[in-house]
């Protein structure tokens, strides 16, 4: 059975029109910051039980970015909002 994400711009759809980019929680350093700052950033990560924020691209649809909630046991998305909205 496919799974099925509901977007906030083009209804109900199959999860496989989405991609998924990344934690959703963490703040970029701005590009002045030394590089210890720039590899905590980009490779030291934690890998949360539960439900976390990730940023999804609906690729095969409307091409907006997305903020999902994933349930990371379960697979099971608690919310999508539209990225945009949020910033």
């Amino acid at each position: 059975m496919a799974s099925l994400i509901t977007c906030p711009h083009c209804g109900v759809r199959p999860k496989e029109e989405f991609t998924i980019r990344g934690d959703a929680s963490v703040t970029r350093p701005s590009p002045e910051a030394d590089g210890e700052v720039w590899h905590a950033y980009v490779h030291l990560r934690d890998n949360p039980r539960g439900l976390h924020k990730e940023y999804w691209h609906h690729t095969s649809g409307c091409r907006r970015w997305l903020v999902v909630t994933r349930d990371t046991v379960s697979h099971d998305v608690i919310d999508v909002s539209d990225a945009g909205a949020l910033a």
